[in-house]
């Protein structure tokens, strides 16, 4: 089974062992040893990696009560040297007990438990049992867990017995009648947890709230501890900083000067749509006149389809017209009139676009139409000038 030194002491980071067993699996290696401090996957909290006799360590598990770890290589017989990645280890260390005392204090505060916890690559997350909390209530919650973590208080973890279990007001019961083992935090709880964890609250570091969101009558939290969180601040603070020189101004005036810069860009909208207005007015009196009162029809290099209904529309009030727009830009045509016309546009569309790899529809006084090609849009629009004008 092999001697679990990571409940023994979560801040081993060497140490020396033998090799119990070896098993050739899918081209890797499933090593187990006659001690590991190595954390097997579980209860939430990923595994740890490091490097066994030299060679990386894929993946840690436990089956049966035995840690296994998965090795691209086999190891030497003998006395071999185990390696913990620190750097990863103690992560996971300050991200589950940031956990627990995030945890308790949802508890303490808004009587909200813990249903579920999931510790990501960026950012932990739990699930608690509250329908929402607001800014004020979330700002409450981080800021009594950054005072427990700047009380320092002591983390212990250890084993006990269903006796001893019984007399001891955990957070929840286990789902293990044996080898139940405990973390304290002093003065805020009793948690039964198999992870490992920092020997007191300061080595958390500090807790930050990322968001929240609400899931079928519980509220998510998302949240970074100790390095993640001053990781998270420092990229906060250079986008804050990059956008303070950006407006040149200090970080208290971005707010005012970006909303003055979206009253600005409103302005300049509704200047331009004024102007659109103006120009598309001129433009269809110049079509109207170069129609000499039949089909108004004419093919546009980079119009919108938008466009197009917008120049339909101001047709429309200044006479009784029958238009056929067409867009290179879209590969679309508009095929339109104010109501005195005798065609359904809608109909006449249908009737006629599949022979053009077209499609398309309508109602009786517009219709539209879309093409694969820009040669069947031209080839369908001179078809329809043809057809109409016969007619």
């Amino acid at each position: 089974m092999g001697k679990k030194l990571y409940y023994e002491d979560a801040y081993l980071k060497k140490w020396s062992t033998t090799i119990d067993t070896v098993i050739e699996k899918d081209g890797d290696f499933l090593v187990t040893l006659t001690e590991t401090a190595f954390y097997p996957e579980g209860g939430g909290q990923p595994s740890d990696s490091g490097t066994i006799g030299g060679i990386a360590v894929l993946d840690v598990f436990s089956e049966n009560d035995t840690v296994f770890h998965k090795l691209p290589g086999r190891p030497e017989a003998g006395v071999i040297e185990c390696e913990i990645d620190w750097k990863r280890r103690f992560d996971h260390m300050q991200q589950h007990s940031g956990q627990h005392l995030l945890s308790a204090v949802c508890r303490e505060l808004y009587d909200a438990n813990t249903i579920s916890f999931h510790l990501g690559s960026d950012t932990v997350s739990i699930d608690i049992e509250i329908a929402g909390l607001s800014r004020d209530q979330v700002s409450e919650i981080e800021s009594q867990a950054n005072q427990y973590i700047f009380d320092n208080r002591k983390i212990h973890s250890y084993f006990v017995t269903s006796d001893e279990l019984s007399r001891l007001a955990v957070v929840k019961m286990p789902k293990v009648t044996e080898n139940i083992r405990i973390v304290e935090t002093e003065g805020i709880e009793y948690n039964p947890c198999g992870g490992t964890h920092v020997s007191a609250t300061g080595s958390i570091g500090s807790i930050k709230i990322v968001k929240t969101e609400k899931q079928k009558g519980v509220t998510r939290i998302f949240f970074k501890c100790g390095f993640r969180a001053l990781a998270h601040f420092n990229d906060s603070l250079d986008i804050l900083n990059a956008v303070s020189s950006k407006f040149n101004t200090g970080h208290s005036d971005i707010i005012s000067r970006i909303d003055k810069l979206e009253q600005d860009y409103r302005q300049v909208l509704a200047e331009k749509e004024k102007l659109a207005e103006e120009n598309a007015s001129y433009l269809i009196r110049d079509l109207i006149q170069d129609s000499g009162g039949g089909i108004i029809s004419y093919v546009f290099e980079d119009k919108s389809l938008k466009e197009l209904q917008r120049l339909a529309a101001i047709a429309s009030k200044e006479q009784d017209v029958l238009l056929l727009f067409g867009t290179l830009k879209d590969k679309k045509i508009l095929f339109s009139h104010s109501g005195a016309a005798q065609v359904h546009c809608g109909s006449f569309l249908k009737a006629h676009l599949h022979s053009f790899n077209g499609k398309g529809g309508g109602n009786d006084k517009s219709a539209q139409a879309g093409f694969a090609a820009k040669e069947d849009m031209l080839a369908f629009f001179e078809f329809v000038k043809r057809e109409l004008s016969e007619n």
